[in-house]
């Protein structure tokens, strides 16, 4: 019997009374698709799995991807590794999804905490299912109709600038050359329309003078932050989260520097956005 605990109004749940270091059966794949589609995000604790097991879990959902930037683990190219240590900080500033910068984003994440910090380097997940309710009808009907460029090279400018960043990305440009994704997505489980523009790798509206793409989508990067729109996790050592990265974003909280933390992610594949 699973004990589920939700985590705040908008998204969000903790899951207890399921083993994730066995084997799953039909049922236990059904029930944890169930609650992502109902939570759009949940947390596991306690969960000592190896990539192996990680890397079942996730294919329970379907096909995975991997990431043209970031380490692996050894043997396992679809478990990224993400570190931030005293000698190389790393910093994610931004909401965002994972990886919109493909035809086929990413429809799931499962993210497992390796290396945790005494504190500070929680997660905030928001709900653009929610944000997209918050919206007027008005402008529901007017986002409705357009589409939006998503782009890799925007995402990792700061790489990119880098001494070497340039020579060392160069591949993952050329195969990830900027995409199209209507601004308003309809999910492909639940039917309910979520708001699909991200700070991180969106960077214009198509069809509208730059002022207007612009100021439109600073007022919706603004607005999927909206504080009764998101949740909060603290993350323990063997923690896992599973979002549905088709309806949420999510933003790392940097407080923590300089502890060493590390957590492994691996993406599932999705399709493309309609």
């Amino acid at each position: 019997m699973l004990d589920i605990k939700p985590m705040a109004g908008a998204l969000g749940a903790e899951i207890h009374g399921l083993d994730l270091s066995r084997e799953l059966t039909a049922a236990d794949q059904r029930e944890i698709r169930k609650l992502l589609n109902e939570y759009e995000v949940i947390f596991f604790r306690d969960q000592a799995i190896d990539p192996a097991r990680q890397r079942a879990l996730a294919l329970s959902f379907g096909p995975l991807q991997t990431h043209p930037a970031y380490e692996t683990v050894e043997g396992f190219p679809e478990v990224t590794i993400l570190e931030s240590t005293p000698e190389k900080p790393t910093k994610i500033e931004m909401w965002h999804s994972d990886m919109t910068f493909r035809q086929h984003p990413p429809m799931g994440t499962v993210l497992r905490s390796v290396i945790i910090p005494p504190r500070g380097g929680d997660t905030l997940w928001a709900s653009m299912t929610a944000a997209y309710n918050g919206l007027s009808a008005p402008m529901q009907a007017l986002l409705g109709g357009l589409t939006a460029v998503h782009d890799f090279a925007h995402g990792f400018k700061e790489s990119l600038a880098e001494p070497g960043g340039r020579e060392r990305l160069a591949d993952a440009v050329a195969a990830n050359p900027p995409v199209r994704h209507p601004v308003i997505r309809t999910h492909p489980e639940t039917g309910k329309k979520v708001i699909f523009v991200n700070s991180l790798f969106t960077t214009h509206i198509e069809g509208l003078p730059r002022a207007e793409s612009e100021a439109l989508l600073q007022f919706l990067f603004r607005h999927v932050t909206t504080p009764e729109y998101t949740c909060r996790f603290q993350w323990q050592p063997d923690s896992i989260a599973i979002w549905d990265n088709r309806s949420t974003q999510h933003k790392p909280i940097n407080d923590y520097f300089p502890a060493h933390r590390r957590l492994q992610r691996i993406t599932i594949d999705g399709d493309k956005p309609y």
